[in-house]
């Protein structure tokens, strides 16, 4: 039988694309999602990939949310992909502590929460991959994103030591931080903000999500089993470590 993943986040913009090529590559793929239900719909009935409405900031909708997929996919999830986020960009000092509480939520917290939910099934079959997407904004940092960015940040370290734990199991854990990908929200940034984007990136063009996808399916392999506590970074060359 297929191996199962799911895709936090995974109807719209980076998320579809990994849900597709998971897909692609013949997992059982589902997808969660937190809003646009429309979008969701459309999702499904174009891929045919099954979709789950759940908050990923709530522990226990975590819980249950992998409860339902596992119950109804007849398996236990043997691929995560932590991909969800939101931003509530705004400078520090005019920031709301309930926008640094959602986004490090949602961003954060979420990686801990679904990690938790599928991680004793993974160690009881000594197979697992769990892939979280962060940031190079968590990297480098960026004005007006405090909340995000450390968020993001806060995902190396998770994914470092989430690693150590679980290695001995045949678990893999990594992370993922790409750069400007041509979302359908990078790409209603005004022109003349977008030139500049576009000059600090060597390669000179926006990312796709599909570039992104590739290299979670790579991850998700069992060929990927000597890989374990890294980030692979996908920005063109705007930030290299």
């Amino acid at each position: 039988m297929p191996r199962i993943a799911l895709v936090t986040g995974g109807t719209r913009g980076i998320g579809a694309a990994i849900s597709i090529a998971l897909k692609n590559a013949g997992y059982n793929v589902a997808t969660n999602y937190a809003t646009r239900d429309d979008a969701a719909r459309e999702f499904a009935k174009v891929t045919g990939i099954s979709t789950y409405k759940w908050d990923i900031s709530d522990p226990e909708a975590c819980r249950q949310g992998v409860k339902m997929v596992s119950e109804e996919l007849s398996g236990t999830i043997e691929i995560l992909v932590n991909n969800a986020g939101i931003t509530k960009d705004s400078a520090m000092h005019k920031m709301p502590p309930e926008n640094w509480d959602a986004v490090v939520a949602t961003n954060l917290n979420s990686c801990f929460y679904m990690s938790k939910a599928v991680i004793d099934a993974m160690r009881d079959k000594k197979f697992g991959r769990i892939i979280n997407i962060s940031s190079m904004n968590g990297q480098l940092g960026q004005f007006g994103q405090t909340n995000y960015s450390a968020a993001k940040a806060g995902i190396f370290g998770f994914t470092k030591a989430l690693a150590r734990e679980t290695a001995s199991r045949g678990i893999t854990v990594n992370a993922i931080a790409p750069g400007y990908i041509a979302t359908e929200m990078v790409k209603s940034i005004k022109e003349d903000v977008m030139k500049v984007i576009l000059s600090g990136i060597p390669v000179g063009r926006l990312g796709e999500p599909e570039e992104v996808a590739r290299a979670v399916v790579f991850l998700a392999a069992d060929e990927a089993a000597f890989i374990t506590g890294e980030t692979l970074s996908i920005n063109g060359g705007q930030y290299m470590e």
